[in-house]
């Protein structure tokens, strides 16, 4: 026994050393080296290597609530009138990469955005129109509760060369001191375009870009969406927009309407030109932009009232033109650190026809439709059409809008700072045109007719196309305890106003005048209906927002 164990133990002692012999023999597999992410100076704080490249990054945000209480000192019981006050949660992710090459730096630079907002004029319907949300649909939350989902940026830039979704070349100032951009001016900071940018001189530097036609459309005028038997149903909605101009038969005898579409495709890009300067007591930027305006075929042909039907081919009308809209602006920013370090001031201006949007008129009213009001229920509505469709001649009439806008932000002390803002502006449309659509829609089967009977005097009571005005004014104060948070409140003054006369009030009757008093008055079967000239209301907003 004791000479099995022996031999066991020395068995077993054996091929441990035979083992450990061949694992000598074996090679030492090395740990790969540790590839640390390294700080990039280049471009400034904040940007690192991506590990394995040479194209440095920095990832960056925002997070913010917003919450505001909108007055509109003449609200009554018009249409959506009540919703005073609204909310919004927002967050946006930043990526900037960027690679220096024998060209120069190659950068992209992608922004997402994303908010819940509810309520009055935190809900947006111009995020709804230009498709970068969508609102609830419930009793109690329709068009009170808007989910926003935007790829705010995503561009490249390389060797002069700006290619992607980035904020319009023709856009200055651009609200930069506003809690929430209010004033009137031109503000697109997410358009899709093409541009090239030359650098000369000191400072100087000048812009060609093609920019995306959509983010700059304001309805055509139009009496209706859909025609049902020979009338329109709806007027200026988002599935059509038809106007009436003048079918002639072989006589050249007027006989009726041809039904114009005149909801407008993208054929060209708008074409934009900018000419800058920088230096260190500021910068100025002249620019310029050129937007077609175009209209599509007609469709039916509708006959005058006690005509008979209109055989097909029968009877045509003059074919509507594409027009060009245009539009220039003048900025200047001045450094003010005399005054306190930080302060600047903006003034800008800017005029166009048939380019509403580029001069900004509609800015805090609502973009990308054709009219609108400065509080839910107002007493009536501002009109921001490119254009009206003359149905006598055929062609279009282009609208006229400018504005000015003055901004000054002021430090009380490196934690304290103020901005306050001005601006002003006035839109005309043309009166022959509107007098001459008022007048065609009447006498044939249009049903919604919004105008009125231009012959009849209280027809100039109708606030719709009406030459207008609007103000918008405020300041802020805004609290910065820590670097990148923002505790701010902003107060806004708004008023639109008609040019000239007067306007049914809205929000005190919905009747229709059918006489005028010997005062100029409209009546309706001798009562005198209510009027208004203008609108005024008062906007509180608060924002707290903390940048990383």
């Amino acid at each position: 026994m004791k000479l099995v164990k022996s031999l066991l133990l020395g068995s077993a002692a054996g091929l441990t050393v035979v083992a450990g012999a061949q694992a000598a023999d074996l090679p030492i597999k090395k740990a790969a080296p540790v590839e640390y992410v390294r700080v990039c100076s280049a471009y400034g704080a904040g940007f690192f290597f991506i590990p394995g490249t040479d194209t440095c990054l920095r990832v960056s945000g925002r997070a913010r609530f917003e919450a505001g209480y909108t007055q509109n000192f003449t609200r009554g019981n018009n249409g959506g009138g009540g919703d005073l006050s609204g909310y919004r949660g927002l967050g946006r992710l930043n990526l900037d990469a960027r690679t220096q090459t024998a060209y120069g730096t190659l950068r992209a630079f992608v922004r997402f955005e994303l908010a819940s907002r509810t309520g009055a004029y935190l809900t947006s319907g111009t995020a709804n129109r230009a498709a970068n949300a969508f609102p609830a649909l419930g009793v109690d939350t329709f068009n009170r509760a808007q989910q926003y989902v935007n790829v705010d940026k995503a561009f490249i830039q390389f060797a002069g060369l700006t290619a992607g979704r980035a904020a319009s070349f023709y856009d200055f100032y651009a609200h930069d001191f506003e809690i929430i951009g209010t004033t009137l001016g031109s503000d697109v900071s997410s358009t899709n375009l093409l541009a090239y940018t030359a650098t000369f001189g000191q400072g100087f530097s000048a812009t060609l870009s093609l920019e995306d036609p959509i983010f700059r459309k304001t309805p055509i005028f139009g009496t209706g969406t859909a025609l049902v038997n020979g009338q329109y149903q709806v007027f200026n909605s988002g599935s059509g927009n038809f106007t009436p101009v003048i079918a002639y038969n072989a006589a050249g005898v007027p006989v009726g309407v041809a039904n114009y579409d005149v909801v407008q495709r993208s054929r060209m890009p708008d074409f934009v030109g900018a000419l800058r300067y920088d230096a260190a007591w500021g910068s100025a930027q002249l620019s310029a932009a050129v937007h077609e305006l175009t209209v599509g075929n007609a469709s039916t042909i509708t006959p005058f009232n006690g005509f008979p039907a209109i055989a097909t081919g029968a009877a045509a009308a003059p074919r509507v033109s594409n027009e060009y809209g245009w539009a220039v602006q003048a900025g200047i920013k001045a450094n003010l650190p005399f005054i306190a370090a930080g302060d600047a001031l903006y003034l800008q201006g800017s005029y166009g026809e048939g380019a509403n949007l580029y001069t900004g008129i509609s800015a805090y009213n609502g973009s990308w439709t054709s009219n609108g009001n400065i509080a839910s229920g107002a007493s009536f509505n501002q009109w921001y059409s490119d254009a009206i469709v003359d149905p006598v001649t055929g062609k279009m009439s282009l609208a006229t809008s400018w504005t000015v806008v003055a901004s000054y932000l002021h430090y009380w002390s490196p934690e304290w700072r103020s901005a306050f803002m001005g601006s002003y502006g006035e839109i005309y449309h043309g009166q022959a045109a509107r007098n001459n659509l008022a007048l065609v829609s009447g006498l044939a089967s249009t049903g919604v007719q919004p105008l009125g009977n231009p012959f009849l005097a209280q027809s100039a009571f109708n606030a719709v196309l009406r030459d207008s005005n609007q103000i918008v004014a405020g300041a802020s104060l805004i609290w910065s305890p820590v670097k990148d948070l923002d505790i701010g409140i902003e107060g806004l003054y708004t008023r639109q106003a008609i040019n000239n006369g007067r306007v049914i009030d809205a929000n005190k009757t919905s009747a229709v005048p059918n006489g005028v008093n010997a005062a100029g008055l409209p009546t309706l079967n001798g009562a005198v209906l209510p009027t208004t000239t203008a609108i005024d209301g008062f906007n509180v907003r608060m924002r707290v927002q903390r940048d990383f």
